[in-house]
Order: structure tokens, then C-alpha cells, then sequence
């Protein structure tokens, strides 16, 4: 840990501390899930590192499918207190700084500014720097088929976005990652819940309704995570919007039913 971000800190030039952030939650929603654990390390220009983590009682139980990603269960955080109790000195150590992380722009920073508000804190980035490991990553190394085969089988793809060549391509790649990764499962369906975790919980074949803990949620939008009857009740208009809006016929199907008090039911096909 003593020289974690010493590289930072000799290649880059700081004008300000570089906070680098990681949060762990109750999901995916930076607008309607909950932080469990935040991590933080603060870099100064002149070298010096301050590192913080702190386990946080969401206010909520924490879903099974999200302790599969993070590892923290309800025990681990019981007795622990809320955002709120930590919501003024994180904003004090962070109002200085610069931001740095994997994936940050798109659910760390919005959901640390959800928590804040809830907090009653107002926290903003703008006129600070945000700097996204993954959005390096995803403009530096191509992502596409011809990138695949480069990487899986040794060569160039001999005519990128040719359907046929691309249908030999794809196979190539998929026999090479079968060789290349042992753990990979060799059951059909087990490589298709393993490419697809959060298949299991779809009730759409969209994923724009999805099962948490046995309750039809909604998976998109501002009022993602929110669960299907709610906003029958609530939120009608809402519900009529995607029904008359650009949505699969599935998807349309289920909302015309809630709007009706009918509600999907686990196990029971649409």
C-alpha cells in the first residue's frame, strides 16, 4: 500500500487530489439502489495517499444476487451505520477533489450523488475532472468481432462484416475461448446463464421486467427498481406511456395486464 499511486502521481499532473472511488450496492441502480461499502484513495500532488473504506447499512436488504458480485451480506452490515452518519465527512474529503475509477461516470458518481441527496448534501462534479478506467479501456482495445479474433485465434479477420465470414469468425472465437478458458462451463445452458447472469430474472426477454426477490420490478428508466404493482397503483400514466411507447410486444403486454390488476407470476409463462 505504500506505493499504491505513486505512478498516478509521477504521470499525471494533479492540480488538485485525485480521489480514486469504488462503491459497492444493493444493484446496478445508481438512482434506486443503496451503498453498502465505500472505497476511497485520496492521491495529493505532492505524493501523499489518505485511504478510507467504509462498510455502510443500506436501510434495505441487500439481494442474494448481489452478494454474489461483492460478497457483503445483511450480517456483514448490521450494526453499521447509514450514508447520512458518514454523508458530511466524505463530502468535506471529497469537495477538493478530482475523480478517478472503472466504470465511475456511469453508476459510482450517480449514485454517490443519489445517496447525498437523500442526505439532504448537495454534491456535484462539474468543473472537476472525471477520469473513467473503463471508458480508457473500452476506446484503447476494440471490442468487436475482428478484435475477438485477433486476440482468441492469432489473426486478422479476413473480411470483417461479411455475414458468412462472420458466422466462421464467431465460431472460430468461441472454439478458441472454449480451449483457452478451462472453467468455462461446457453445458449449453450453463454457458448461456454464464454469458448472461441476470437471464434467470427476466420476465421479458428485454429485461425491462425483471424478478427481485420474487416481486415484478421495472429495469429501466427513472423509476427503475420500482416494483410492477406500485406503479399500477401510483403511477398509471407512466405505464401508459411505455405501453403506447417504443417497446417490444411483450413488454407491452405485461404493462396492459398490470394497468388491467393482472401481475406476472414466477414460474407462470407470459
Amino acid at each position: 500500500m505504500v506505493s499504491l499511486g505513486s505512478a498516478i502521481v509521477e504521470s499525471l499532473r494533479l492540480r488538485r487530489p485525485l480521489a480514486v472511488l469504488d462503491l459497492e450496492a444493493t444493484g446496478r441502480s445508481p438512482f434506486t439502489d443503496r451503498i453498502v461499502e465505500i472505497a476511497v484513495l485520496k492521491l495529493y500532488p505532492n505524493g501523499e495517499r489518505d485511504f478510507r473504506c467504509k462498510r455502510v447499512h443500506p436501510g434495505m436488504p441487500i439481494p442474494p444476487e448481489a452478494t454474489r458480485v461483492h460478497g457483503i451480506t445483511d450480517a456483514d452490515v448490521m450494526g453499521e451505520p447509514e450514508f447520512a452518519r458518514y454523508a458530511r465527512g466524505l463530502h468535506e474529503f471529497l469537495s477538493d477533489c478530482d475523480f478517478a475509477g472503472f466504470g465511475i461516470a456511469r453508476f459510482d458518481l450517480p449514485l454517490l450523488r443519489t445517496e447525498f441527496q437523500r442526505a439532504k448534501i448537495e454534491f456535484s462534479v462539474q468543473g472537476r475532472a472525471v477520469i473513467d478506467a473503463l471508458a480508457i479501456f473500452h476506446t484503447k482495445e476494440p471490442r468487436d468481432l475482428a478484435a475477438a479474433m485477433e486476440f482468441f485465434c492469432g489473426h486478422a479477420h479476413p473480411k470483417p462484416h461479411a455475414s458468412k465470414e462472420d458466422v466462421l469468425a464467431a465460431l472460430e472465437v468461441l472454439e478458441a475461448q472454449l480451449a483457452r478458458y478451462e472453467d468455462l462451463p461446457r453445458e449449453v445452458e450453463a454457458l448461456h446463464q454464464f454469458c448472461d447472469p441476470s437471464s434467470g430474472d427476466r420476465i421479458d426477454s428485454d429485461g425491462k421486467f425483471v424478478w427481485r426477490d420474487d416481486v415484478a420490478v421495472i429495469a429501466f428508466g427513472r423509476h427503475e427498481g420500482t416494483p410492477l404493482a406500485q406503479l399500477a397503483r401510483e403511477l398509471p400514466d407512466y405505464l401508459r406511456w411505455v405501453r403506447n411507447g417504443n417497446f417490444s410486444p411483450e413488454v407491452k403486454e405485461i404493462v396492459r395486464n398490470a394497468l388491467e390488476g393482472r401481475f406476472p407470476e414466477r414460474g407462470v409463462q407470459i
